[in-house]
């Protein structure tokens, strides 16, 4: 039985050192590998499937509302970068330049896209004339290269995986529409799908997009009571389109700017996953998103009928639409166990001798290690009620986590007490000022998150000044 535990053994405890259960569990469960090039990661089969279900899942979600793929260049001449002043000073210190092509300098720096704005606002002042252009529903899947000084595997790492979209509108009021449209698309994808709950809201001019007029986020508690921005959408207004000229001829023959937005999530929603279901067994993930939902293992193999009843199950379940394996490796029906804890299966299917006997199979949930017996002719129904009530229970313990994890504060003191004390969000009304948001973060570590669109009035005043308040605002220390 020890060698079974191994796995198991070899994850640090997640109240002992949080962070390096995270490596851990990453490490152990596959997902990635450290590259050779500083700060980036070898993305593994089994992180790179669960990034395939995100990616075909959302896609799915955009083209339903008219979205469109492309496809832009990695390379940003440096003059096009510089067309947006704010734009340009927001990622200035992550940029990775490309300074020679061969063995020849190049006459104009070129940067690898930190994002790629600038490509899009160049190509649609080229590519829209009329308002019967207009909209341009556009979203690219590529990577980006931000040149982090700090990295973690999925949370931060100097190239990522994402997509992008970038959406060109006659009125501001349509493009405002799809800014709040995209962010609510991102809420819904993580609740519905991973099984996450968000904060749906604005961010502060603070921590707003440089170059955009507005940005909103969904906010995510991580179980070590940490935030994580996992989703933003951007309203830019006509700011780019004012430095790119990008003009449209109205219906009245009048020439107007355009207005845009921009959206993304990425890789590290592969993260917020990792640090909102899982345990210290290794991952938990939903089964809508798992790449395998079932993983039948057979218990005493070599036994006549068992291999061929766990191939048959098998078929079966993959002909009802699971996603499904068999392990008829060698190892131990222990350690079979154990890698599947640790890979986050959200159902196992034990079948051995006595279960044959018994026209039975014991289904084992990831989540709370429950184990079911089930009849063999009720197998594919009681396989798919068990896994929807995976799927909602998970939902419903995160939410039960982040909501004994957030507090509300009226007074400093007891801000700074409970931000120290207490990891999770807190709640408190703020002024409008900079100056409130620099001193609590200078204090505390903790940034605004984002002012939600559901509002509360806890005080009339703000928590840090005193004065008259503006926003109630979630605050929190974030990774």
């Amino acid at each position: 039985m020890a060698s079974d535990k191994k796995l198991v053994e070899a994850v640090t405890s997640m109240d002992v050192d949080f962070a390096q259960w995270y490596t851990d569990v990453v490490k152990k469960a596959e997902l990635c590998d450290y590259a050779s090039v500083k700060g980036c990661m070898v993305i593994k089969p089994a992180g790179y499937a669960l990034w395939e279900n995100i990616q075909k899942e959302l896609d799915k979600w955009f083209k339903e509302t008219g979205v469109e793929n492309v496809y832009m260049p990695m390379f940003i001449p440096e003059g096009l970068l510089q067309k947006e002043k704010d734009h340009v000073e927001g990622f200035a210190p992550e940029v990775a330049w490309v300074t020679h092509g061969g063995l020849e300098p190049l006459q104009e720096r070129l940067c690898v896209r930190p994002t790629s704005e600038t490509l899009f606002c160049d190509f649609y002042a080229n590519d829209i004339h009329s308002y019967r252009d207009l909209p341009r529903l556009y979203n690219q899947w590529c990577s980006v290269v931000r040149w982090e000084k700090t990295t973690r595997p999925f949370l931060r790492s100097r190239e990522f995986l994402w997509q992008e979209g970038h959406t060109a509108h006659a009125t501001a009021e349509e493009a405002q529409e799809r800014t709040e449209q995209m962010l609510n698309l991102y809420a819904d994808f993580c609740e519905k799908v991973l099984a996450i709950p968000v904060i749906r809201g604005r961010k502060t001019d603070k921590e707003k997009f440089a170059g955009a007029e507005a940005t909103y986020t969904i906010e995510a508690l991580m179980h070590d009571g940490k935030a994580l921005q996992s989703g933003t959408s951007h309203n830019f207004g006509d700011g780019f389109a004012k430095a790119f000229g990008i003009q449209f001829a109205d219906k009245d023959n009048s020439l107007k700017y355009v207005h845009q937005t921009s959206w993304g999530m990425s890789t590290r929603i592969i993260g917020a996953i990792i640090m909102v279901h899982g345990d210290d067994n290794g991952l938990v993930l939903p089964p809508k998103i798992a790449p395998t939902q079932v993983m039948i293992v057979p218990i005493q193999q070599k036994k006549e009928g068992i291999l061929n009843k766990a191939y048959e199950l098998k078929s079966r379940l993959s002909a009802a639409g699971f996603r499904v394996k068999a392990d008829d490796s060698d190892k131990s029906p222990g350690w079979k166990f154990s890698e599947c804890e640790m890979r986050g299966i959200p159902l196992r299917v034990e079948i051995g001798p006595k279960d044959l006997e018994n026209n039975q199979a014991v289904l084992v949930r990831r989540d709370t290690h429950e184990k079911t017996a089930v009849a063999l002719d009720q197998l594919e129904a009681q396989t798919e009620r068990m896994l929807e009530t995976i799927q909602r229970d998970m939902f419903e313990r995160a939410k039960a986590h982040r909501d004994t994890h957030t507090y509300e504060a009226v007074d400093y003191d007891s801000f700074v007490k409970v931000i120290n004390e207490k990891p999770g969000f807190v709640k408190a009304m703020w002024c409008g000022c900079r100056e409130c948001e620099d001193k609590i973060k200078e204090d505390t570590g903790a940034t605004s998150r984002c002012m939600p669109f559901k509002q509360e009035q806890l005080a009339d005043t703000c928590v840090c000044c005193g004065k008259s308040a503006a926003k109630m605002v979630y605050w929190g220390r974030a990774y």
